[in-house]
């Protein structure tokens, strides 16, 4: 399936600021994390967004995303350059004029496991103040019956007699250019360069097993939804010998009632009276940490913002700690008794501010006009 343009998954120009990103992400993110939308592609479209701003949001990979797309180099993006599966330009040369210039890979030589991926939904403090939890994956182990031979205990892999254990035949086909010759993998050992006569009965001459294993990783304080892990030596087993490959784990945080995250930094809405706003006060406002007192001076408007330093998020990789920013909020009674109306109607009249009373019925403007109020 064809990749949608990054720019577009974020709803995005290709000019977009390093903050335009950074909030279509975030926008994007509460939208669709699987933990608030049920519908049944929001899995996916959350996976979409969060690869869509890992690319944009670091420049490097922004500028090579820009220049290629998604066959951009060092972005995994599946190009020529060097595709996941390792089948580049060298390759289709060889398929086609019989191996000039192209390495052939030693089907015995050690390689490295495939890696693994796993989806880790945490808390909101877990995520601030980081927590060791243990994890259960289900991944490929080499027999323990074999030791990852695939040979009955006892005897080995005899070298495929049919291709000498090169794994590969060379296939010779008459072209209109010509005769032209090939290499394929061979039937016989399917390119592993080896016979096994006598399978393991545990796993069946495959080498592994699946397995369920139970893994603890530490969580580091500050990472953010989005941001992945590497558990070297995690994924599945090498081959030949080789090293197994890494577990990556991608977080997922729940979001918190009370508090916005924006990178290291903590966004609280705080409501306050009409009083409170135009008297002052000295209220208790939480933050991560734990409450602390905050002084409203008297005058404070609606969207105010005050900034607690140092009271947001340790940075992940050690840079500092951000800062919780409180935004006031002023509220307005919508049920009034008719003292507190009588009251507001005073403070009008010394003002010199009398409104059009909205919703009053005509028999009270009329009691009013009586009294002179």
């Amino acid at each position: 399936m064809n990749k949608r343009d990054y720019y577009e998954v974020l709803g995005l120009s290709k000019g977009a600021s390093q903050d335009e990103i950074k909030k279509a992400y975030r926008k994007l993110s509460k939208q669709y994390h699987p933990d608030i939308n049920k519908e049944a592609d929001a899995d996916e479209k959350f996976k979409e967004i969060s690869e869509a701003y890992e690319v944009l949001s670091d420049e490097q990979k922004r500028a090579a995303y820009d220049q290629f797309g998604h066959a951009g180099p060092n972005q995994g993006f599946g190009g020529f350059g060097g595709s996941a599966d390792g089948f580049g330009f060298e390759d289709i040369f060889s398929s086609f004029f019989g191996g000039g210039g192209s390495r052939r890979r030693d089907p015995n030589a050690p390689r490295k496991g495939d890696d693994l991926q796993y989806s880790m939904t945490i808390e909101f403090e877990e995520a601030v103040f980081g927590k060791e939890k243990e994890i259960e994956i289900a991944k490929e182990e080499n027999c323990d019956t074999c030791n990852g031979s695939g040979a009955k205990p006892g005897t080995h892999p005899e070298t495929c007699t049919h291709c000498n254990g090169a794994g590969q035949v060379n296939i010779a086909q008459d072209t209109p250019f010509g005769r032209i010759q090939t290499k394929r993998a061979c039937h016989q050992c399917h390119g592993t360069g080896k016979m096994i006569k006598d399978k393991c009965s545990t796993c069946h001459g495959k080498g592994t097993v699946n397995k369920r294993k139970k893994i603890k990783v530490t969580i580091p304080a500050g990472v953010d939804d989005g941001q992945q892990l590497r558990v070297t030596g995690q994924g599945e087993p090498g081959k030949n010998g080789g090293p197994a490959g890494d577990l990556y784990i991608v977080f997922r945080v729940k979001q918190d009632p009370r508090f916005e995250r924006d990178g290291d930094d903590i966004y609280y809405e705080l409501p306050l009276t009409f009083a409170q706003a135009a008297l002052g006060d000295e209220i208790e406002v939480p933050t991560v940490q734990g409450k602390v007192k905050l002084k409203i001076p008297a005058g404070t408007q609606s969207q105010t913002k005050f900034r607690l330093k140092g009271k947001g998020v340790k940075n992940v990789h050690g840079y500092g700690v951000g800062d919780q920013h409180v935004i006031v909020k002023v509220i307005t009674p919508n049920k009034l008794t008719e003292k507190q109306k009588q009251l507001l109607r005073e403070f009008a009249e010394i003002s010199g501010d009398i409104p059009e009373e909205q919703g009053s019925s005509l028999f009270d403007k009329i009691k009013r006009t009586i009294k002179g109020e």
